[in-house]
């Protein structure tokens, strides 16, 4: 990935925020899940006899949910329904068994929280990861933080971009919108902070680019997880 190296964010023009709370993507901003989705569905993909994927592959097909992910990674003409529901089946047993084989939370993600942690501002997880994955890996691995709200994918919530889950985090903090900084790696995350009236920051350590992030809204870039500090 091919950053600017003059500053720690892409925009001169970045200024202190007056933020109240941070709502956080999981996959790809959080934690690196990258491997252990990628090895999941690429098992399951040879075993029902499709061809499988290169592990930076799934840069481009994570995002959007398990349903999507399943469509992108099949071969065009086998994306029928009833194979859909069948490798998401699939995926979900065989990622319930690996999801922690490799996922980590990236360098530097540990000291953020400890730092918001320590000025007491309220943190969110908004994740298009099943809500009972998103639940049990943050559980597992940044349980050692206090998240005020953490939703997943769920029936009853409107999928990213949707704002819906944004908004209901709000909702429940008691937060105005726009005192909400949203960081996230994929244009997926950008739109959803739009929609919702928050301000989008895109985090360059995830699986997109920057061209992406600010073509879907980013406000701010930043290449490392100290720099979200520096916004705040």
């Amino acid at each position: 990935m091919t950053v600017t190296a003059h500053s720690f964010i892409l925009n001169n023009n970045a200024r202190t925020m007056n933020v109240k709370a941070v709502i956080f993507d999981l996959d790809g901003t959080l934690l690196d899940t990258l491997e252990d989705i990628a090895l999941s569905m690429n098992s399951v993909l040879i075993n029902a006899g499709f061809p499988s994927h290169p592990v930076v592959a799934y840069r481009g097909f994570i995002g959007e949910g398990i349903t999507s992910l399943v469509r992108k990674v099949l071969p065009e003409g086998r994306r029928d329904e009833t194979i859909v529901e069948q490798m998401v089946a699939g995926m979900l047993t065989e990622y319930g068994k690996h999801w922690a084989d490799h996922t980590r939370p990236y360098p530097g993600i540990p000291a953020v929280l400890d730092a918001l942690s320590s000025r007491e501002i309220p943190m969110a997880v908004l994740s298009n990861k099943m809500d009972r994955f998103t639940r049990e890996i943050v559980a597992a691995l940044l349980g050692d933080w206090k998240f005020a709200d953490v939703i997943g994918a769920q029936e009853a919530i409107p999928a990213k971009p949707d704002p819906a889950g944004a908004r209901l985090i709000a909702q429940r903090l008691g937060i105005e919108e726009q005192a909400f900084l949203y960081l996230g790696d994929s244009n997926i995350d950008m739109q959803t902070a739009v929609s919702a009236g928050m301000f989008p920051v895109g985090a360059l350590w995830g699986f997109q680019s920057a061209g992406a992030l600010r073509a879907a809204g980013a406000r701010e870039l930043i290449q490392e997880p100290a720099d979200l500090l520096k916004l705040i």
